[in-house]
């Protein structure tokens, strides 16, 4: 959750002859039909309409740091007057270390955590209670938790040296109940500290103890631009289920969506196959959880909307995903965070949930399955699997 400044909204014989076939195709194009030069990327591209965190493409890195390369991060453990530590914070960083590996994995090693941590604790200068920590806490209310925070490490850390902050509380501070994000607000003063101002931080709450060690990633990622997949009113996971940290951070399968990473650069334009208008394309997706290959088929719908087509499988960061085969789902760039930015159809809607796994964590496609969106003209049809991945067929008319 990111608090948001004042100013803004919140294999059969035919896979091998399918797999050859497609083997043969430009890498940046993967299309068996249609027409002889393929759509850049770029024509599949979102705007963003929000101004905020959204699916967009054109995110503003003055807002949202960096998704690449390596951001230098300082955690900082805090206690309280009404909440002192009584245990070292060994535990605590050991919990949130196995964080930096997992996001490696994910980006395919384009974005890296350097972690570092100062090993004592910090006391805050008012009680826990204080600072207002329930789900309408404000911006300014959370602005001054990591500026006191900030203040009262600055004598121990030289905060020029870093990009971001974490900022993990005592685990007797039960008022710090859950773990928002802190954006700045370049329209007002903010925190400084050794003449650099801080930007980003996330403050962790006692729910990192639930969440584990992927609401880092969770966090971090609204930092780089990301919206959240979870609703922020009824069902919690009615959208995405389990597929992407950003929704479910507990999900089976959390690895970033596909449209993610090439929203945060760590999938170039020459892995995605775009359909920005009417025609055929056939394109062989290679799983997501797996660095190369064609990553998603993207189909235009409209200036903020589009169906994105992924592989995934039960591996990597994946390795306990309920279904494996193809995704399909709706992004909508003009949607808020919380409101459905991104929304999944269902391959297998009578399928019967097992213990663990929700109806939309089954929902991938297999071979011999379709679907169709008569108001678009979009059709997609699952025509292979195998090793390699997926084979899809994507129309518009």
């Amino acid at each position: 959750m990111s608090i948001p400044p004042r100013r803004r909204p919140r294999a059969t014989a035919a896979m091998a002859v399918l797999l050859t076939c497609l083997a043969a195709a430009p890498t940046t194009a993967t299309a068996a039909e249609g027409p002889p030069l393929a759509a850049p990327a770029a024509a599949c591209a979102l705007p963003g309409r929000t101004g905020w965190t959204d699916e967009g493409h054109d995110t503003d890195r003055t807002l949202f740091q960096p998704s690449t390369g390596t951001r230098r991060v300082l955690t900082l453990f805090v206690d309280f007057p009404d909440a002192p530590a009584g245990d070292p914070t060994d535990a605590y960083a050991a919990h949130l270390a196995p964080a930096a590996e997992w996001m490696r994995a994910a980006s395919y090693g384009r974005s890296r955590l350097a972690v570092s941590s100062l090993r004592r604790w910090i006391r805050m200068p008012a009680d826990s209670e204080s600072y207002g920590f329930t789900r309408g806490l404000t911006f300014e209310a959370h602005e001054k938790y990591v500026r006191d925070a900030v203040t009262a490490a600055d004598p121990y850390a030289d905060f020029s040296r870093y990009d971001m902050v974490y900022i993990v509380p005592t685990k007797a501070a039960t008022a710090i109940s859950f773990s928002p994000t802190y954006l700045y607000d370049p329209a007002t003063p903010g925190v400084t500290a050794d003449g650099a101002r801080l930007k980003w931080a996330v403050t962790f709450g006692q729910d990192m103890w639930h969440w584990g060690p992927k609401v880092a990633a969770h966090e971090t990622g609204h930092t780089f631009g990301l919206p959240d997949l979870y609703s922020f009113t009824g069902a919690a996971h009615q959208y995405v289920g389990g597929w992407d940290v950003m929704g479910n951070i507990a999900g089976p399968a959390p690895q970033y969506l596909g449209w993610h990473s090439w929203k945060l650069g760590w999938t170039r334009d020459d892995q995605v196959a775009c359909l920005p208008g009417a025609g055929r394309r056939t394109v062989l997706l290679t799983p997501v959880e797996r660095p190369g290959g064609t990553k998603i088929a993207v189909l235009r719908t409209s200036e903020t909307t589009a169906y994105v087509v992924e592989s995934r499988r039960a591996e990597g960061n994946d390795r306990a995903a309920c279904s494996s085969g193809v995704l399909i789902y709706k992004v909508d760039s003009a949607a808020p965070t919380g409101e459905g930015p991104v929304r999944f159809t269902n391959g297998n809607p009578a399928a019967t949930s097992p213990a663990g796994c929700t109806q939309l964590d089954l929902a991938a496609y297999t071979p011999g399955r379709t679907f169709s969106d008569p108001d678009t003209g979009v059709r997609i049809d699952v025509l292979a699997d195998g090793g390699a991945g997926d084979v899809v067929r994507l129309r518009k008319s």
